[in-house]
């Protein structure tokens, strides 16, 4: 987590004295799903990656994650065929010396995977079938709205 903050960090530095307006990260399927996993479990909240957003730090810049859509595996397979070496960032999450929470949901859903197939597919949908009808509240720039607020605007409105 520290190491991604850091590098983060360090692409907005460089993008700013770039004259950039964009920085594109390499976001993928299962960084959206995993992401959203760990929000519920670990933050008790429905959060999920979105392909576009403005930086909330640094100003006139736009988050972009352009693979988005292209899941993990995929990526592995084209970098083993085209001989490119990755590049580890040698911390000790990375090597294994230290737990992780994405990596135990990574293994929950890879769990979950043997009796779903769509466990994946569904979780990233999720993201996108949202019955605001059927949730107990959410939060947005205005601020937070109650189940019960919403039932009265609903029971107003018929």
């Amino acid at each position: 987590y520290m190491c991604a903050r850091m590098r983060r960090g360090f692409l907005y530095k460089a993008a700013i004295d770039m004259g950039c307006n964009k920085l594109a990260l390499g976001h993928h399927f299962d960084d959206v799903i995993e992401t959203t996993m760990m929000s519920i479990f670990y933050n008790g909240q429905f959060k999920t990656m979105v392909p576009k957003i403005e930086a909330e730090n640094f100003e006139n810049i736009e988050l972009i994650r352009p693979m988005i859509n292209v899941k993990e595996k995929d990526i592995v397979r084209w970098i083993n065929h085209s001989g490119i070496q990755a590049m580890n960032c040698g911390c000790t999450v990375v090597a294994e010396k230290t737990s992780s929470k994405r990596r135990e949901i990574k293994e929950l859903i890879d769990h979950l995977r043997k009796t779903n197939p769509d466990i994946d597919q569904n979780i990233f949908n999720a993201g996108a079938n949202v019955n605001i009808e059927a949730i107990l509240g959410y939060q947005s720039d205005q601020g937070k709205k109650h189940f019960n607020e919403l039932y009265k605007e609903r029971r107003k409105q018929k």
